[in-house]
């Protein structure tokens, strides 16, 4: 099993830089033992104008049977063709992307100590491949790495060359060039893309495959245009691995989307509290008063936007006059928990189609938003800042358009009641704002005209005579059509 990289170079950018980045000398061969064999770097050409560094993989059959015990160890049946004749030594495959990620983990983080300015710059590289199994043929490795900005040449090995007749193999020898990159990038491309080709690996994968993934995938697989096929192949076809890493890959885009960083966006519940919450009685109180207004307006399909940890959604499910419950919520964490909490996992057939969970963000028009009877926004404008609002305004009363909107919000004057709350803080460190009854009151009568809804305001929680509820509500109900539409 055999990989080459090449770099060139000038006076002033030796090629020989690659020593520094690969943190191998170029005066040296060395060897380095792994599970299933010893891999060699060597360097058959290092001057200032040309490098190649050379990474020749010597696989233990008889090793790799007994660590894999055959065709049970991770799906790979090609571990156990003939038990110990087989082409794993020969042909790239996840041996050797384990390989390199061993003997070049410091290189494919991207650090070099002795030279710290060199792993950010791009350099021209030229990576070979003799033998590499593609099992969809030359036309998926061109799909795979031409969008990364490879320059792509994926010739198929013959079945034998004495007689052509015969065909091509699945093996192909790949050529990869560009200029455009660094050996932090290329190296990642191939530790992730080897085995995705090959479509097999030779360990069992385990969850932690998922933080792997993603880890080498930073920076071009949220965006990669066969991202599921990379991410299934990767993690083995194990759907719930697969599932996991396609919703991470999912907030990533959202967050770059949004201009903002990952644990901006998935903050909806802190990670010191991912256990069963204990509600506080004006939780209890809140639910209570959302399901009571929803049954008067007769709602049967409800949408809880921001549904959180699931505790409305659980509420609702209890109440077979809600035919269909959708939770939405931006954080994947709040949505794992609201699953664990709903135990959808057991959940029988005809409860379980009254339910769905999925992620979106409030920020963004949304079709699966459309058509619903009711939508519960509760405790959730007050989680964005100011200027956002008007996108949620519109993604909900100007596009979902449900005939039944509700709204609750903490009451900024009640606050003097809470005793462990200092003076001018708000109920939460997340909040960007809390509003008084006055304040409430006008947005809710602006949108409402703005989008062809009447509002009333109900109190939620105990309404003192002199600061009003700590839950303030309130209920958005659509007008007739024809003032909807000049609305």
């Amino acid at each position: 099993m055999f990989l080459t990289l090449t770099t060139t170079g000038t006076p002033e950018r030796p090629a020989t830089d690659l020593g520094y980045l690969l943190h191998k000398h170029p005066d040296k061969a060395q060897a380095f033992s792994t599970s299933y064999g010893t891999a060699h770097v060597l360097y058959p050409e290092a001057d200032a104008e040309r490098c190649t560094a050379a990474l020749l993989l010597e696989v233990d059959a008889v090793a790799l049977v007994r660590r894999g015990k055959g065709k049970g160890r991770g799906g790979a049946p090609d571990a156990a063709l003939a038990q110990y004749v087989n082409d794993r030594p020969y042909a790239a495959s996840s041996l050797l992307a384990v390989a390199l990620s061993s003997v070049f983990s410091s290189a494919m983080k991207g650090v070099c100590n002795a030279r710290p300015e060199l792993p950010g710059q791009a350099r021209p590289l030229r990576i070979e491949v003799p033998a590499l199994p593609a099992r969809s043929g030359p036309d998926l490795v061109r799909k795979l790495f031409e969008p990364l900005g490879w320059t792509v040449s994926a010739d198929p090995v013959p079945l034998d060359t004495e007689f052509p007749e015969w065909g091509d193999s699945r093996y192909v020898r790949l050529v990869l060039e560009s200029g455009a990159l660094t050996l932090a990038e290329a190296l990642r491309h191939l530790y992730v893309l080897l085995p995705v080709l090959d479509d097999a690996k030779h360990y069992w994968v385990a969850p932690d495959e998922v933080d792997k993934l993603l880890r080498a995938g930073e920076g071009w697989l949220p965006g990669h245009p066969e991202q599921k096929l990379i991410t299934s192949r990767y993690l083995s076809r194990r759907w719930s691995l697969t599932r996991a890493a396609t919703e991470r890959l999912e907030l990533v885009r959202l967050a770059e989307a949004d201009d903002s960083e990952v644990e901006e966006i998935d903050n909806a519940v802190e990670a010191e509290t991912e256990t069963e919450e204990k509600p506080t009685p004006l939780a209890v109180q809140r639910r209570e008063a959302i399901v009571t207004a929803l049954r008067r307006s007769g709602a049967a399909r409800v949408l809880d936007l921001g549904c959180g940890q699931g505790q409305l959604v659980q509420t609702l499910l209890k109440d077979p006059a809600f035919t269909e419950i959708v939770g939405v919520d931006v954080s994947m964490r709040a949505l794992t928990i609201a699953s664990r909490r709903l135990k959808l996992d057991r959940m029988g057939e005809r409860q379980a189609s009254r339910v769905r969970l999925f992620q979106g963000s409030l920020a963004y028009t949304d079709a699966r938003l459309k058509g619903y009877d009711a939508a519960v926004l509760s405790e959730v404008i007050e989680h964005l800042d100011l200027p956002r609002l008007p996108a949620l305004e519109y993604a909900v009363f100007g596009s979902a358009r449900p005939r039944t909107v509700l709204v609750t919000t903490p009451n900024v004057e009640y606050n003097v009641r809470w005793e462990s709350l200092p003076a001018g803080h708000v109920r939460h460190g997340d909040h960007r704002f809390e509003w008084t009854r006055a304040e409430f009151r006008a947005w809710a009568e602006a949108v409402a005209e703005r989008h062809g809804y009447g509002v009333e305001f109900v109190p939620v929680g105990p309404d003192d005579p002199e600061v009003g509820p700590p839950t303030q509500m309130a209920l958005f109900t659509m007008t007739s059509p024809k003032e909807a539409k000049a609305a």
